[in-house]
Formats: structure tokens, C-alpha cells, sequence
């Protein structure tokens, strides 16, 4: 296939385009490359793909200009904000895609507190650009990063795409919300086959600087605390990104279908009548928090320093995935331990930072 993957430059879009290409995919990444984290971590993934030979060249890449990859001449790479309306019909128009992955979107549960405006952009109207594209491309199958934050104030584990998440308590969470109810309008109105999926905790090399992970590393390795917020009493059902990858992958090669059975009376709201579905993509297997803390001090034979600090606004203390969908409709669920995870997290970080564990 030909798949236009948006946030190539990002944690889960690198890691997916390296392995469509591997099985033979033709991709066409697309990422605006912004400073919301270090770029440096941006500008490496790009490199990993050979879209820039060196972190250097991350800091010219033109604007809507399509690079090909000096690895892999089946991978081109375009900068390209989901906001621009003409460049992205005009990218649609030229490719001729057979699916597109929307997982680029301005992400953060607390920075949606501070900088909403952001997420209106990116989330909604970069949104809806790719959507108009796809009806008026023709292209069929379109699968979206949703995530486990839309399940809001819903308390009841694990989280099963059948419950009501109507009760978002932030704005990055309302933002991946409304995209389910405007790819559903899109799927009933024009036939789209749209799929959207619940992320729950996703980490592994690679990952992204703003994560617990990434900021409990590199606290550790410089000596520094640690934030731990509602005291540690937190639990996250944490996913690695190769089981996270697998899962998307098997989104797109199978599209959403109308269910048969369904109806607005007593039907199912991970479904619909249109071609449309939502899947939990999570270890359906949560870890206390401080059990995390503990796996990345064993691997780095240090204890850390920890502040143990209040609930923060925006965040839930609890995610937990009903994985069910996933395994009878896709044969698949994660299964990566925790400890596995986090050790190829760490010896990531300390080839790509060249810092020693002392």
C-alpha cells in the first residue's frame, strides 16, 4: 500500500513507518516538527530513517518541499502542518494514497491547561483538513490516534470502549474525543472507513521527553528528584511501542466495516451502522506507579530521590484497557513486561544522550 503517515517525526509515527517499510510499504511521512519537546529527539528519529544524514540537517528542512530517504527509496518525508488546508489537498491530489494514520496531533494532558489554542489548531482543525482530504481523494481507510485520557471522570476498570466517555477533564482529552464523533460523521455521511485508537500509556526507545519515562531517566541519571504525583498512587496500564505499532498495523490492513447487527436503539458506541470503530490498544494490564519507578531503578542500580506531590489538574488516577475487541476482531494483545520495556528504554537513551550510568 501507500500510506501517508502524519507525525513521522514523532515517538509512535517513526517507529511505525520503519516497520511498514520493512514489510514493503511504500510511506509518505508527514510532521510539522515543532518545539514542543527537544527536537534534537525529532531530528533523530528523521535521521534513523535516513531522511537526514545528520542531526544538523534537521534544522534546513524546507517547508512542504518531499524529501526522499537516503536509506529507503520507498520512504519520502514532507513538513507540513495538518492546519494548511491548500498544501495538504495539493499532497492528497499528487500521491494518491490507498490509507492514511493520523497520529500527528499536539499532545500533553497539562500543557492543554496553558496552551489550548494549540489543540484547536492541530487536534480539530488539522483534523478535519485530513478528513476532507480523504472524502475528496477517495481514500477509504483512515485510521487516528485517539487515547485512554477520553475516559475522563469514568471510574469503573478497565476501561471498555462501550462506556460513556462524555466526561473529558482536559482539553487534549475533549480534542481526541471529538475526533471519534467527526470520524463517525464522516463514515456515515460519505462512507469512510475510519477507526480510531485508544493509546494507553505508550513507551519504549525513542519515546517522548515530556513522559514519565523519559523524565524519571534522565532525573535519575543526573542525580536530580523526581515529581510523583497523587502521591504515587497512581496506576497506568503501560504499553510498549512495538506492541503498540503491531496493533496499528493490523488497524490498517484491516478497515473498519458497518456492523450488522448494530441499531440507535440498543447498539454498540464502539461501532456503527457506517464503517467505523474504536479499539483499546493497552497491556490490559496496569502497573503501580511506583512499581515503575522501581523497575527503572533496577536497571539503573540507583534508588531515586522522589517529591511526592498532589493529584495534578487534567489527570486521571487510574487507566486499565478492556483489550477484548482487539483479540477477537484482530487476533492480537500486547504482552511486553514491564522490566523488558524499560531496560530497551534506558539502553536507548544512554547510546542516543552518550551518557554513562555511573
Amino acid at each position: 500500500m501507500k500510506i501517508l503517515i502524519t507525525g513521522t517525526a514523532g515517538f509512535i509515527g517513526s517507529h511505525l513507518a520503519a516497520k511498514l517499510l520493512e514489510r514493503g510499504d511504500e510511506v509518505i511521512g508527514l510532521d510539522n516538527i515543532n518545539d514542543y519537546y527537544d527536537q534534537n529527539v525529532k531530528y533523530g528519529r528523521l535521521q534513523r530513517g535516513g531522511i537526514i544524514e545528520t542531526l544538523s540537517d534537521g534544522k534546513e528542512i524546507p517547508y512542504n518541499v518531499l524529501l526522499t530517504s537516503k536509506l529507503q527509496p520507498n520512504y519520502k518525508f514532507i513538513k507540513l502542518n495538518l492546519e494548511d488546508k491548500e498544501a495538504m489537498n495539493t499532497l492528497f491530489e499528487t500521491e494518491k494514497f490507498d490509507a492514511v494514520c493520523n497520529l500527528a496531533a499536539q499532545a500533553g494532558v497539562r500543557y492543554s491547561l496553558s496552551n489550548p489554542d494549540a489543540y484547536i489548531s492541530s487536534n480539530i482543525v488539522g483534523f478535519m483538513n485530513l478528513l476532507e482530504a480523504c472524502r475528496h481523494y477517495n481514500v477509504n481507510n483512515f485510521s487516528y490516534a485517539s487515547s485512554s485520557s477520553v475516559y475522563g471522570l469514568n471510574e469503573e476498570l478497565p476501561f471498555s470502549t462501550n462506556h460513556n466517555v462524555d466526561h473529558p477533564i482536559s482539553l487534549y482529552a475533549a480534542s481526541k474525543k471529538s475526533n471519534e464523533l467527526m470520524a463517525h460523521t464522516y463514515s456515515h455521511l460519505f462512507g469512510i472507513s475510519t477507526t480510531g485508537l485508544r493509546f494507553f500509556t505508550v513507551y519504549g526507545p525513542w519515546g517522548r521527553p515530556d513522559m514519565a519515562l523519559f523524565l524519571f531517566t534522565k532525573a535519575a541519571l543526573e542525580g536530580n528528584a523526581i515529581d510523583v504525583f497523587n502521591n504515587g498512587d497512581m496506576l497506568r496500564d503501560f504499553t510498549y511501542i512495538d506492541d503498540i505499532v503491531e496493533g496499528v498495523i493490523r488497524v490498517i490492513d484491516n478497515p473498519a466495516k458497518s456492523d450488522p447487527l448494530w441499531n440507535g436503539t440498543t447498539g454498540n458506541v464502539s461501532t456503527s451502522s457506517a464503517p467505523y470503530k474504536i479499539y483499546n490498544i493497552g497491556n490490559n494490564n496496569p502497573v503501580k506507579l511506583m512499581d515503575f519507578i522501581i523497575a527503572i531503578e533496577n536497571k539503573l542500580g540507583r534508588t531515586i530521590e522522589k517529591n511526592f506531590l498532589p493529584l495534578q489538574a487534567g489527570d486521571v488516577p487510574a487507566t486499565y484497557a478492556d483489550v477484548t475487541d482487539l483479540v477477537e476482531d484482530l487476533g492480537y494483545k500486547p504482552a511486553t513486561p514491564i522490566q523488558q520495556g524499560i531496560d530497551n528504554f534506558i539502553d536507548w537513551y544512554l547510546d542516543f544522550f552518550q551518557v554513562e550510568n555511573r
